[in-house]
């Protein structure tokens, strides 16, 4: 599929993905077209090949962090969960704003690894039982905002998400713990990708696929960034919906 936004003589826009049969998937984000010779740009990523059983129904965690429920961000949270429950899946769905997540550690939480947070408990255990973990969140500062990332301080703990071998103080390489299959993770951004790419190094690349997923064991990854979000129109955005959905659909048929 190959979608084509405002061509011109100069420059033209191209969205969409490929099947490379048993070798997985590319997703094209943009390409450039200069003058009269041909020079293309295609910014992507082939997908290993997911394979899973598609009669078998998947309880996935999907934590949507953006306090506007009007927002691109809300859309594609319920593209997403609409998409999973069509897909036969059990979704367990919040809304960090919406739930009033407290996002601040106390210390007594931080030296015994235990909570008193009935809230924080139940994340704890549905995350623990997760098939599937799908992320949505606006990238601020290159970073989610401060209730996810609290999220993942009190969630995401040791002897809950990962462990380290006996003996080891903390200093060593960490057991993942999580049984998810995949962790799927949709951002927004008006920042312009090569400036993400070439300036700030894409830092929630780094965050969510090695520094959280990997770390706790869940080495199937994928993450797809929706920019320019203020220049976007009605079209674009259904797009990137249909994509989110796309994608919804190939690691969780």
């Amino acid at each position: 599929m190959f979608v084509c936004e405002k061509p011109s003589r100069w420059h033209c826009r191209v969205y969409g993905f490929c099947s490379f049969g048993d070798r997985g998937f590319l997703f094209f984000e943009r390409s450039w077209f200069y003058g009269c010779g041909l020079v293309v740009q295609i910014t992507g990523r082939i997908q290993n090949k997911w394979k899973v059983d598609k009669e078998v129904s998947m309880k996935v965690s999907v934590i949507l962090g953006h306090p506007y429920e009007g927002s691109f961000n809300a859309a594609i949270a319920k593209t997403v969960v609409e998409a999973l429950r069509e897909n036969g899946h059990q979704v367990m769905f919040h809304d960090l704003y919406q739930e009033n997540f407290n996002p601040v550690i106390p210390k007594e939480e931080l030296v015994s690894d235990q909570t008193k947070d009935s809230l924080v408990a139940l994340h704890q255990q549905e995350i623990r039982e997760a098939d599937g973990i799908i992320i949505v969140h606006p990238n601020w500062w290159g970073q989610p905002p401060a209730i996810l990332k609290g999220w993942v301080d009190r969630v995401l703990r040791e002897n809950i998400a990962y462990t380290f071998p006996k003996g080891d103080n903390g200093g060593g390489l960490p057991i993942g713990l999580l049984n998810a299959k995949a962790g799927l993770v949709f951002n927004t951004s008006n920042t312009p990708e090569r400036r993400e790419v070439e300036t700030f190094g894409d830092p929630l690349n780094r965050l969510w696929k090695d520094c959280i997923f990997d770390f706790c064991g869940v080495s199937v990854f994928d993450r797809i960034m929706f920019r320019v979000v203020a220049y976007s129109s009605c079209t674009e955005r259904e797009e990137w919906l249909n994509q989110a959905r796309s994608m919804v659909n190939h690691y969780f048929p």
